[in-house]
């Protein structure tokens, strides 16, 4: 069944049918002539909503907010869009579902716009054209690998019609480096141009943090956590014996690679590449060896597994070849000898970087690690290039071509770290791993089999899935990965405690380091955002607080309503 017809036929999550693209949605009456507004020559700008940071909750909730009548201020502090999926290189992780539910529909179509943007720029094959769902990379990890370029591309083509009615004021490359609060209320954040140097006020009725870090949380004095809570704190079966608030995931900076058989593209040997040569990470329990040969610690049990990597891919037995996992060019979707070779993306376990925390830290601080991130990267890529062991028996695939054009950097890595974890709120609710951990979540109820199901949250306001998946931290502990059930996404856990107009829509909401895991993917980023987009002009329109919302059963109710008459859907199939 194609989406349009998916769409017009089938009621979300029990509630309204949407029949209609939701980016054209029209606003009406005196909404239709707002704009944002512009003071003091550039000095100051004004909008409905404020939104920091354009990873794919940010633009998730402006899109939301837009079709809905407001005016938006979006920042970003990288000159792309996109967050994980564009600026830091990594292809969707998704549900085996998505390509017909359990994500927004908006969602879907911006997957149906990626595809579209090859059909219409790229010379694929005509099966390839012709298939309804295309995989332009083929890679095992996600029904659509793509280039992180097409992504920002995708999205800045989804905005320009806004941009240029200045619905919507973009300001790449602006960093909030403070904020103005009364009380529990947000006035005002202030903004440095990166490049000019120069600061800017941005004013707004509310305010998103949809950094990677949740890095208006402190600027606002809004309350947060950090790092791993206490079994005794949560009462999480995988929660670790003390809160460690410097104990985060790892972070990676990425990196894309093509293969060009017969040449050499070999990079200088990288400053610190003895060091990361013979780096035996720490950990608890032991990781597989050293962190540059293929191998690791299974995630399941952290025995080490074999892993397996061939450029021109060519299987390599058992193991898993490397260069498959997140492919997002393979040459068998496009016209013979267009491409010299597949394209993949390099973020794997050979390039987290455990050794530094980058969250309340300094920002020489945190530089440092990001530098240190980068050098681990670059020293993969030469030992791949240089010291990779051949099924042959060789050494080094010297024909391994790293690509900054794809990455839109002149070093070729990811604009900014790949980041799993940040900065928390103190939420109105905070999900546990009694509500998705399956092994928990089977004691706390009593049911099995097909009955198991996640917590049925009063509140939700959207739905995700995903495996409970941290990656080795910088606290010492080894991979945490364990089976989650598909979930609901609460709106107590998008609602800060004290602060009244300020709401998250990235990593930073209401969850444990645990669950974390498991809410910090693709789609159920852009949901969150996409929920904190449509809550804003709701409690604008009611003239009530986000939390009266939640309190009151009658507003949540048609808050709920509004939600899925553009296309949220706020329970899973057979849920109620």
């Amino acid at each position: 069944m194609k989406r349009r017809d998916f769409i017009g036929k089938v009621a979300l999550g029990g509630g309204t049918v949407v029949s209609t693209s939701l980016m054209g949605m029209p606003s009406s009456g005196r909404e239709h002539q707002k704009r944002v507004k512009i003071h003091e020559n550039g000095k100051v700008f004004e909008a409905d909503l404020v939104i920091a940071g354009a990873g794919l909750g940010g633009c998730a909730a402006a899109f939301a907010a837009l079709r809905n009548g407001l005016t938006v201020i979006l920042t970003e502090e990288t000159d792309w869009i996109g967050g994980q999926l564009s600026q830091q290189g990594v292809p969707p992780d998704e549900h085996q579902w998505i390509e017909t539910h359990g994500a927004p529909v908006l969602y879907r179509e911006f997957r149906d716009n990626i595809r579209a943007y090859y059909r219409r720029h790229y010379p694929l094959t005509d099966e390839a054209a012709a298939n309804d769902r295309l995989n332009p990379g083929n890679g095992s990890v996600s029904r659509l690998c793509h280039e992180p370029k097409v992504a920002h591309r995708v999205l800045e083509e989804m905005f320009s019609s806004y941009e240029s009615a200045r619905k919507i004021l973009i300001l790449k490359e602006h960093k909030i480096r403070a904020a103005a609060v009364t009380g529990n209320r947000v006035e005002h954040l202030k903004a440095k141009d990166l490049n000019s140097g120069y600061d800017c006020v941005l004013k707004g009725r509310y305010f998103v943090d949809a950094t990677e870090l949740g890095e208006l949380l402190p600027l606002t004095g809004t309350d947060y956590i950090t790092g791993s809570e206490s079994r005794a704190n949560t009462g999480e079966l995988h929660a670790g014996p003390f809160h460690r608030p410097e104990n985060n995931q790892a972070f990676t900076v990425c990196f894309a690679i093509d293969y060009v058989k017969g040449e050499d593209w070999t990079i200088p040997k990288p400053e610190d590449y003895d060091y990361w040569k013979n780096f035996r990470p720490q950990m608890d329990p032991p990781w597989a060896g050293k962190m540059l040969e293929l191998n690791y610690s299974n995630p399941r049990n952290l025995v080490p597994k074999a892993l397996g990597f061939h450029p021109e891919g060519i299987k390599t037995g058992d193991k898993l070849n490397l260069m498959l996992y997140r492919r997002i060019l393979h040459q068998d979707n496009f016209k013979h000898g267009f491409y010299q070779g597949d394209a993949t993306i390099v973020n794997w376990p050979q390039n987290d970087y455990v050794s530094g925390n980058i969250i309340d830290v300094s920002e020489s601080e945190f530089n440092k690690h990001v530098q240190a991130g980068k050098q681990q990267s670059l020293s993969l890529l030469y030992w791949l290039q240089t010291e990779a062991p051949r099924p042959d028996g060789g050494k080094g695939w010297p024909g391994l071509r790293l690509r900054n054009d794809m990455m839109g950097t002149a070093d070729g890595l990811a604009k900014y770290p790949y980041v799993r974890e940040s900065r928390r709120i103190k939420s109105m609710f905070t999900v546990l791993e009694e509500h998705v951990g399956a092994e928990q979540r089977a004691q706390v109820s009593g049911l099995s089999g097909e009955n198991l199901k996640s917590a049925d949250f009063f509140d939700s306001v959207g739905i995700g899935y995903y495996h409970i998946d941290l990656h080795p931290s910088s606290g010492g502990d080894n991979y945490i990965d364990f089976g989650s059930l598909p979930f609901q996404i609460p709106l107590g856990a998008l609602i800060p405690q004290k602060t009244e107009n300020l709401l998250p829509a990235n990593k930073n909401i209401g969850t444990t380091h645990i669950t974390n895991g498991c809410y910090r993917l693709h789609p159920v980023e852009w949901s969150i955002g996409e929920a904190v987009g449509m809550l804003v002009p709701f409690v604008l329109n009611k003239e009530v607080q986000p939390a009266t919302v939640r309190a009151d059963r009658s507003l949540l109710t048609d808050f709920q309503n509004f939600l899925r008459t553009q296309g949220i859907e706020t329970a899973w199939p057979g849920e109620k």
